[in-house]
């Protein structure tokens, strides 16, 4: 863990491009596995280069993202505009996790669906309000937990709910 603690806080943008590149394109692997019923690769080769590329670049706005509203937050409770939540409360990781996913997770949902569409060639805007409501009832709740961690830890944890995800939204679309 102390080698990880050390590249993460040595490395803020490369590692987490790493880590969602990896961890982001297995969430979508995985939720393709469970959708086909099949343990077949769902991706070629450039495809897969192209998603984590994709996930690659959004994980450079998610860790900008988690240090930009953490100060936001910051400065609208030092300037009374916002419930005197210690760092570290679950006051704090849900009020951040709130302002965050509301106002920057919408734009990275579209942000993904136009990557996406870029390399499949075809305009698929299919279920993006699904994709959008997904901030609500998991994105929020999920980045709850991960800003009650040490920020060390939150890109990690981030990349590990991709993977999350990719299993609950496999079993919902299901064929």
């Amino acid at each position: 863990m102390p080698a990880y603690i050390n590249w993460v806080q040595n490395q803020p943008i490369i590692s987490s491009m790493i880590q969602f590149a990896i961890l982001g394109t297995l969430g979508e692997i995985v939720s393709k596995w469970i959708i086909q019923k099949s343990f077949k690769y769902p991706f070629g080769l450039l495809l897969t280069l192209w998603k984590m590329l994709i996930w690659s670049i959004l994980a450079i706005g998610i860790k900008y993202a988690f240090k930009g509203f953490s100060g936001f937050l910051q400065i609208l409770i030092d300037a009374g505009m916002w419930p005197q939540f210690e760092s570290g409360s679950l006051g704090y990781a849900l009020s951040l996790s709130v302002l965050m996913n509301v106002q920057f997770g919408l734009t990275l949902v579209i942000m993904h669906r136009v990557l996406d569409n870029i390399v499949e060639k075809h305009k698929n805007w299919k279920n993006l309000d699904k994709s959008m409501l997904s901030l609500l009832w998991f994105w929020i709740p999920a980045h709850t937990v991960t800003f009650l961690m040490s920020d060390e830890l939150r890109i990690g944890m981030a990349a590990v709910w991709s993977v999350a995800l990719g299993l609950i939204l496999g079993f919902y679309n299901r064929k």
